[in-house]
């Protein structure tokens, strides 16, 4: 079965359009280096709850937009392969520079998740 990397972030409505090709350049570097799959998406139905929710979980403020992303391995053993390749890829330096990040580093949420059921 498969393993996953999980991420919710807030992002800037002002700064989509970084993120968004920020993205398409790390993905290609993450595919290229063995991720089987690379998907960004940006909330469009996420509403805060009482208890919790994804706009709760990021601390959402005015003006930011969710994003919700996830990097599909072929296993954990190749997701800590393809992830130590991509962290020393220089094609990534300049992403990797908080002050060229466009999002609340310190606010993103991320994980690995083991694949249980894939319909």
């Amino acid at each position: 079965m498969a393993y996953v990397d999980g991420f919710v972030v807030p992002v800037q409505q002002s700064k989509l359009e970084v993120y968004k090709e920020m993205s398409r350049q790390c993905g290609a570097i993450w595919r290229e280096l063995g991720a089987l799959e690379f998907r960004e998406c940006v909330a469009d139905d996420v509403k805060p709850g009482q208890w919790t929710s994804f706009p709760q979980s990021v601390l959402l403020e005015e003006g930011e937009v969710v994003v919700f992303s996830w990097i599909v391995h072929a296993s954990r053993a190749r997701r800590d392969e393809v992830n130590a390749k991509v962290m020393q890829d220089p094609r990534m330096a300049e992403f990797m520079k908080p002050e060229n990040t466009p999002f609340d580093g310190k606010r993103m949420i991320y994980g690995g998740f083991e694949m249980v059921v894939d319909l």
